[in-house]
């Protein structure tokens, strides 16, 4: 898979990239610790600024999590359900997200962002539950751009050995999960405390 995606990378830069995060977030299977760290990997070599493969990545990522927020906010479940073998979306991986946003509404949305199998999967809830546009935006840009630019460093700090981050996220998914599991019990605890006061 990493030969069609550095061939796009190469041959269209920045842009290259904001487009296979768009498709990233609709097409799960392309993944962002493959995309990101090679071009990571050309911005530490000088081929590509930093800046602009950010800024380009996060907004490929937010077109993509728009058309999900759209599907589930003018579709509803029943269509997610319908088509969600060709969004990757499973009736389990949804209920889940849905479970969270009751629990911690917009704390899923930046939080998630930052966690593979859910970066998808949680502008879908956002978008049936009712979740503000402008929030919505906001929360979804912040968690991308974190999540970009960390893979973007580890491919420039990596250089050559840029493909080792698919197998270090891949064995760190778990952990980021606890800690974001973790962040948001302590969130959520905080803010019931102030309520209770």
């Amino acid at each position: 898979m990493t030969g069609w995606i550095a061939d796009l990378i190469d041959a269209f830069g920045a842009l290259g990239v904001a487009l296979l995060m768009a498709l990233e977030n609709l097409f799960p299977p392309i993944p962002s610790e493959l995309i990101l760290p090679f071009a990571g990997f050309l911005v530490g070599r000088g081929e590509l600024g930093f800046l602009p493969v950010l800024v380009a990545s996060t907004a490929g990522s937010l077109f993509g999590a728009l058309v999900l927020y759209a599907l589930g906010r003018w579709g509803g479940r029943n269509l997610i359900l319908r088509y969600g073998r060709f969004l990757r979306v499973k009736e389990a991986d949804l209920d889940r997200a849905e479970g969270w946003f009751d629990r911690y509404d917009e704390w899923v949305v930046l939080f998630g962002r930052m966690v593979p199998g859910i970066r998808s999967v949680v502008s879908i809830p956002a978008g049936m539950l009712g979740m503000p546009f402008v929030r919505f935006v906001l929360l979804t840009t912040a968690g991308s751009a974190a999540w970009n630019a960390l893979l973007l460093g580890a491919g420039w700090y990596l250089g050559d050995n840029w493909q080792q981050i698919a197998d270090i996220v891949g064995s760190a998914s778990n952990v980021v999960l606890v800690l974001v599991a973790v962040a948001l019990v302590s969130a959520a605890v905080w803010w019931w405390r102030r309520r209770v006061r």
